[in-house]
């Protein structure tokens, strides 16, 4: 940029001072287009490949020999800006992951036996206690061991609102402690954390190109081919073909390089595509390159697994029934209070149903636990059993078996629970849908797409939450190859089909669809093998990146409209000798920054 300026003073100061034109034109030339003549005749020796760079240096020095100093100038001047901007355009767009990179601290607070000590990150090691003061940035990911505050996860998610968090909970390197002292326990070492494999997805993402971008760069070379054959063949033949005397056909020919020069074509794709990448990584999407940024415009299905994608993969209490003589909260207390002491999978949502409802906890005594039956425990003289049917009491009960039917063809799991060989009550369970999940389909329906949920639980679990998402359809029962099956199914259908899952399971159908979309949260291997990870395990984000990637494919489509309907209009000037070589240049390097500057428009979320 600084020499493209002083190569601009120089043509300033060239046109004020006529007489000295020469003196000022000559550095213009050798400053403004250093840079560019060194790029491209480095890309010829070194790659043996003919650039829109060449077709720059001819024209300028073919301009300089037939005596249009000023226009040459004015080419190196705009032509060295273009380069200029599109380096800033380039620069602008990855401002995101530099941003990220200075985000993530390099020192911790250790908290040992001797009191604290300030120690590299790096250093840190698993289950190591970290303590984070208020208006801190939180160094590795970890679970809050004391203290409790309000939690900025904007650097993670782009959610610009604070989340509270207290003991037990999650919390991410690079977000920021806004209120509260903390104490935090590593789970995590800095090479394993959620921001680095930020940095490190969004790394990769830049030097993936898109089919577009690939098919422009090759392009390229078999057009500059092209148009220095014409501009050998307009060296001549148009004097002996029109009549043309010398200077005229030589100057059109200089002219032809200019305006032929596909540099506004070039320029159509990267800028917008990296703008994409840096704005989706802002906002909680990362996409590991243009290819499957450009993809996501031509979805025209979207699978989703079901455990850990549009549920929370957690089990909370849905039901509580009791029998009439049965008080609901005695129920619920003596429940509670065994399961507390128990390690059954959905023994804390009981617990936690009952704290939510403010029940307090009995004694328990002489607990016992039978695989796969249930368990047992006293409570105030009584033997309380928490289990099967079969195993809380061996006299079948028609209330109970009636309900327990209607909450099993609605997906739920059932647990009873009674005393004195009687059932008391039974307690019902479901993976609860994500918050955002209906919001996320109905998006993702707007914008065209076919919606379907493709799981290994049984038909009333995918039924129920099927429904409460409002999806198109679903397959139940379905195995990891049968996923695969399915999702070759759905692009002989519809067309091109995305992938959402979290799990080992879902591997092989991320890897065949042809976009996969993991959950931030899932396995390491879902993650690896996914184009897009929604790192905070917002479904909202889907929606958002469609559009998102369509509202790129329509700038780099007008890019390359608009930069080809140039091209054409000015040679076809130039053959009628409408154009002269200063509106050559205007108009070819113009279009060029004009495209540079709609790819930018990306930037914005």
């Amino acid at each position: 940029m600084t020499a493209a300026v002083i190569s601009g003073i120089l043509i300033g100061a060239g046109f004020l001072l006529p007489s000295l034109s020469a003196f000022f034109f000559i550095p213009a030339f050798l400053i403004g287009g250093f840079y560019k003549a060194k790029e491209g005749l480095t890309d010829l020796v070194q790659n043996k490949k003919l650039n829109v760079e060449i077709l720059m240096i001819m024209a300028a020095i073919g301009s300089a020999i037939i005596g249009f100093w000023a226009e040459g100038a004015i080419l190196i001047f705009i032509f060295a800006l273009s380069g200029a901007l599109e380096t800033y355009s380039m620069n602008k767009s990855q401002k995101e992951l530099s941003s990220l990179v200075k985000m993530q601290p390099d020192v911790a607070v250790l908290v040992t036996d001797d009191g604290e000590k300030t120690v590299p990150v790096a250093d840190l090691k698993i289950n190591d206690l970290i303590s984070v003061k208020p208006g801190e940035r939180i160094p590795v990911d970890g679970v809050i061991e004391e203290g409790h505050s309000s939690i900025d996860e904007a650097a993670i998610s782009g959610e610009s609102v604070p989340i509270g968090k207290q003991r037990g909970d999650t919390v991410f390197a690079g977000t920021v402690n806004m209120n509260g002292a903390l104490t935090v326990a590593v789970v995590k070492e800095q090479k394993d954390t959620l921001f680095q494999r930020i940095i490190e997805l969004v790394e990769a993402a830049k030097s993936e190109k898109s089919p577009t971008q690939q098919f422009i760069e090759k392009f390229e070379g078999t057009y500059v081919r092209i148009v220095l054959i014409v501009f050998v063949l307009m060296l001549f033949l148009p004097h002996y073909l029109f009549g043309w005397d010398w200077k005229e056909t030589l100057y059109r020919a200089m002219v032809l390089l200019v305006v032929a020069s596909p540099c506004a074509l070039v320029a159509s794709i990267m800028p917008a595509t990296l703008s994409s990448i840096a704005s989706s990584a802002r906002k909680g999407i990362l996409v590991k390159g243009g290819s499957h940024l450009e993809s996501l415009a031509a979805l025209k299905a979207i699978a989703f697994d079901k455990t850990g994608t549009l549920t929370k993969g957690q089990h909370e209490v849905t039901d509580v029934v009791v029998r009439e003589s049965m008080d609901k909260t005695s129920f619920l207390q003596a429940a509670a209070s065994i399961e507390r002491l128990s390690t059954h999978p959905l023994a804390s949502a009981i617990v936690h149903y009952a704290e939510n409802k403010k029940i307090t906890m009995l004694p328990v005594d002489n607990l016992d636990d039978f695989p796969g039956k249930g368990v047992s425990a006293w409570i105030g003289g009584v033997k309380w059993k928490i289990g099967k049917a079969s195993f809380v009491s061996e006299n079948r009960d028609s209330f109970f078996e009636e309900k327990a039917a209607e909450f099993e063809k609605e997906g739920k799991s059932i647990i009873f629970a009674g005393y004195d060989d009687q059932i008391a009550g039974i307690i019902t369970f479901k993976d609860v849908i994500r918050d955002e999940a209906k919001e996320a389909v109905q998006k993702i329906k707007e914008l065209g797409l076919h919606t379907i949920m493709i799981t290994g639980d049984g038909e009333g679990a995918a039924g129920t939450i099927a429904k409460e998402a409002g999806l198109d359809h679903f397959l139940a029962n379905t195995l990891p190859e049968e996923k695969l099956v399915e999702i070759k199914k759905l692009r002989d259908t519809y067309g091109p089909v995305a992938m959402t899952g979290d799990g080992i399971n879902d591997a092989p159908a991320l890897a065949t669809a042809d976009i996969g979309i993991a959950m931030g949260g899932g396995t390491d291997i879902a993650l690896e093998t996914a184009d897009v990870v929604l790192m905070k395990n917002d479904l909202k984000r889907i929606p958002e990146a469609i559009a998102r990637s369509k509202k790129m494919s329509r700038i780099i489509k007008q890019n390359i409209a608009f930069s080809v309907s140039v091209i054409l209009v000015l040679i076809a000037s130039n053959f009628l000798q409408i154009v002269n070589l200063p509106l050559g240049v205007i108009g070819h390097e113009g279009s060029t920054l004009l495209v540079i500057l709609n790819g930018l428009r990306m930037l914005k979320n």
